[in-house]
């Protein structure tokens, strides 16, 4: 038997100094509430000790040119292995990869192209949509292509003067206006649906002419150029589009390659009829079918390793998916179990996985197949650190360490470390919950009335027509890919644009917002500082004068280590802390602004008296987010905290209807009892709440329940059942239904 990893003294963040043994060779699951530590000590203390020690391991001379990884705060881990980490983070936002690149199935499905399609043009990166040779020189391999859109980037009932080119770049003031009203060509008073055809073509499409000290004042000679062809100039040979500029394009399908990315030589190429774009546009479960009447002495070496890859990705439930699938559309559960598909070609062993939630973005009837990919895994040898809070996946561990006893400063101890059998007998949240799922009765909400989509086609949608219900909670559910986001995130939701939408996209892509300054608290905090010490309040922002010089207040420096993960290292001036140390003497209680930013929700609750503070922190709180740090940057925020935070800052609007996209993302069983509650009182209000889920504790609890299927992509799209769910559970087609048998007393 493997000697157990041993876990000494770990103080990360708010674990309190807890020592356990964690068997190796085994699946072990590590749960609690939301905020109670888990995450800490498996990330950021078992991962990150690892990955430490690994680099420890390379020559004294590789180390002087690589950061120095600060060790956790823990006194000692024993028996560790190197770790490999599949968390849910988003697979990058490069639209050159996708599911193909990412898994290496493209680069082998090349290589058959180039060994036995017909008629036979050469070597494997002719038909690389990422080589010259074999990319669509029209859209540059992107099948698409990226143009100025006039009606976002122009109000024509406005003059330049007011404002009517929308683009930063030129409004009132702005250095390219004041050349365009200097030149004398434009009247900037005069409103644009006014301009004649040549006034136009020229404010838009005039090629660069030099504008004199004449025209400017004598202060500059500067180069002047139509709004559009100096907004093309500027994107040139980027592909991607900042967040600030995508509002003033549109995206089309490529007209020279049809969206396939490919040039017409590579497309020539057939294997069966069909050419390498057309396979890679097939479902995976299609393309595998259509693999197996490829065969023969050439081709079998080649189709070895993209079946076994295929055959991983839809048993974890990924069928559903494509190749030419941008990896930056993949929500995170897709992208995690995107990862674990890969990890299973790895011959290694004796390793140390860690997951971040598996199950997330599952029904519950593709849960098993996640359990039995974590089985595998373990069976070869390795040891399995899972964070999870799904009964399924916790019911089949062969070990359990419950954290707890609540989130932040009231967690970070183990309650409970042991079997499933065991764990049903602690004394603890999980234990409590565990032992109670039976089944129960509940009473339905009439509704008032209802919303009807008639014949919706987009996607994968089969021409479907549903009656949605109003004033009561609706759960839409069916298994991942059937349907259920396009028809009430696309469909309906682009019918009745007035619904408050709370979905899982991420709220900040930079490390300087926060849970305090989303919450709009955080303006009102730095006014409370700076009343204390009679100063101004933008001292006590991290992003001006009182910021660290050294880290430009985000309190560490990253590095890239190309190899590896980038590694963030703490600012060695200001240790973390992201203020001067002027600034950091100033206090509010006795608390600095550092140590104000560092404190959980809950815990500022106690602190604030201000009644705009408490207000806007009462509201993070009430959505089960109390444990979250004033500070933590909100692009470290899971999807369902991020779903959260949004809905604390619409709880207090009446929006009549209320959509949410699998809002318990993230959550523990006890989280899941408390979001209910803040969904029922929103109904009980008189809203309508629509809610996309796979959770049967949520779905029981509905008052009408529309179920998708009957599976994934093109084999779904269809209303399979609707109604109550005792009635959905005696629909014999529904797999939502067979799992709410277990759970209703009907």
């Amino acid at each position: 038997m493997e000697e157990p990893i041993i876990v000494s003294g770990a103080k990360v963040h708010n674990l309190k100094d807890i020592s356990l043994e964690i068997p190796r060779g085994k699946v072990v699951v590590f749960t609690g509430v939301s905020g109670s530590g888990k995450s800490s000590l498996v990330f950021d203390t078992i991962y990150a000790e690892a990955q430490r020690q690994l680099i420890e391991t390379f020559s004294a001379f590789s180390r002087r040119y690589m950061p120095k990884i600060p060790r956790p705060e823990v006194d000692a881990i024993r028996n560790l292995s190197p770790v490999i980490q599949i968390d849910q983070k988003r697979m990058g936002e490069n639209r050159r990869s996708t599911v193909g690149t990412a898994t290496e199935i493209s680069t082998y499905l090349r290589l058959l192209y180039s060994r036995v399609g017909t008629p036979f043009i050469g070597p494997s990166f002719y038909f690389g949509f990422n080589n010259p040779e074999g990319m669509c020189h029209a859209c540059g391999g992107l099948g698409t292509i990226i143009d100025v859109d006039l009606e976002k980037l122009l109000d024509l009932n406005k003059s330049m003067a007011e404002g009517g080119v929308r683009h930063p770049f030129y409004q009132p003031g702005n250095f390219y206006y004041k050349i365009y009203r200097a030149s004398g060509m434009f009247d900037v008073d005069r409103p644009l649906k006014d301009f004649s055809k040549e006034e136009m073509d020229r404010l838009l499409y005039m090629e660069p002419v030099k504008i004199g000290e004449d025209k400017l004042g004598g202060v500059l000679n500067a180069t002047m150029e139509g709004v559009v062809t100096g907004l093309k100039r500027r994107q040139k040979g980027k592909e991607d589009l900042t967040e600030r500029e995508a509002k003033f394009y549109r995206e089309t399908t490529c007209t020279a390659c049809h969206g396939t990315r490919i040039n017409d030589r590579a497309r020539s190429v057939t294997i069966n009829g069909k050419n390498i774009a057309e396979l890679s546009a097939m479902e995976l479960t299609d393309l595998y079918d259509f693999l197996e009447g490829v065969s023969g002495p050439v081709a079998d070496p080649v189709l070895a390793p993209i079946r076994w890859r295929l055959r991983q990705l839809i048993d974890i439930g990924a069928g559903y998916l494509s190749l030419d699938r941008p990896v930056g559309t993949l929500s995170g559960g897709e992208s995690q179990r995107v990862k674990m598909a890969k990890q299973l070609s790895c011959d290694l062993v004796s390793l140390i996985y860690v997951f971040d939630e598996p199950s997330v973005g599952l029904h519950p009837r593709d849960i098993h197949r996640v359990v039995e990919m974590l089985r595998r895994l373990r069976d070869r040898g390795n040891t399995i650190l899972v964070v999870e809070h799904d009964p399924e996946v916790i019911g089949c561990a062969d070990h359990i360490v419950d954290i707890g006893p609540g989130a932040g400063t009231n967690g970070g101890q183990v309650m409970f470390s042991g079997t499933v059998d065991a764990l049903k007998q602690a004394d603890s949240t999980t234990g409590h919950m565990f032992a109670a799922r039976a089944k129960e009765k509940y009473t339905r909400r009439q509704p008032a009335g209802y919303i009807e989509v008639k014949d919706a086609t987009l996607h994968n949608l089969d021409r479907i027509s549903v009656k949605i219900p109003t004033g009561v909670l609706v759960a839409v559910t069916g298994v991942a890919g059937s349907g259920k986001s396009t028809l009430i995130n696309d469909v309906f939701v682009a019918q009745h644009p007035e619904a408050v939408v709370v979905d899982q996209s991420p709220i900040g892509r930079h490390s300087r917002s926060n849970p305090a300054t989303y919450a709009g608290a955080f303006d009102e905090i730095r006014k409370a500082f700076a009343a204390a010490n009679g100063v101004e309040a933008g001292l006590f922002s991290f992003n001006s004068a009182g910021a660290c010089p050294k880290c430009g207040g985000l309190g560490y420096i990253e590095v890239e280590m190309h190899f590896l993960d980038s590694v963030r290292m703490t600012c060695p001036e200001c240790k973390g802390k992201r203020y001067t140390p002027a600034v950091l003497e100033m206090k509010y209680k006795g608390k600095s602004i550092a140590d104000v930013l560092e404190m959980t929700v809950t815990d500022a609750l106690g602190l604030f008296d201000q009644r705009k503070i408490r207000a806007k922190l009462a509201m993070l709180e009430r959505v089960g987010l109390g444990y979250l740090t004033l500070g933590q940057p909100l692009s470290t925020l899971s999807g369902g905290e991020a779903q959260r935070i949004k809905l604390a800052s619409e709880l207090d609007l009446n929006g009549n209807i209320y959509v949410m996209d699998e809002p318990t993302t993230g959550l523990h069983m006890a989280d899941v009892e408390r979001l209910m509650g803040i969904m029922q009182s929103l109904v009980d209000a008189g809203n309508t709440v629509v809610v996309i889920e796979h959770n049967l504790d949520v779905i029981k609890q509905a008052d009408w329940v529309i179920d998708m299927g009957p599976e994934g992509g093109k084999r779904g799209g269809q209303v399979i059942a609707e109604g109550t769910p005792e009635e959905v559970a005696r629909v014999a087609g529904s797999y939502t239904g067979a799992f709410l048998k277990d759970l209703l007393i009907t």
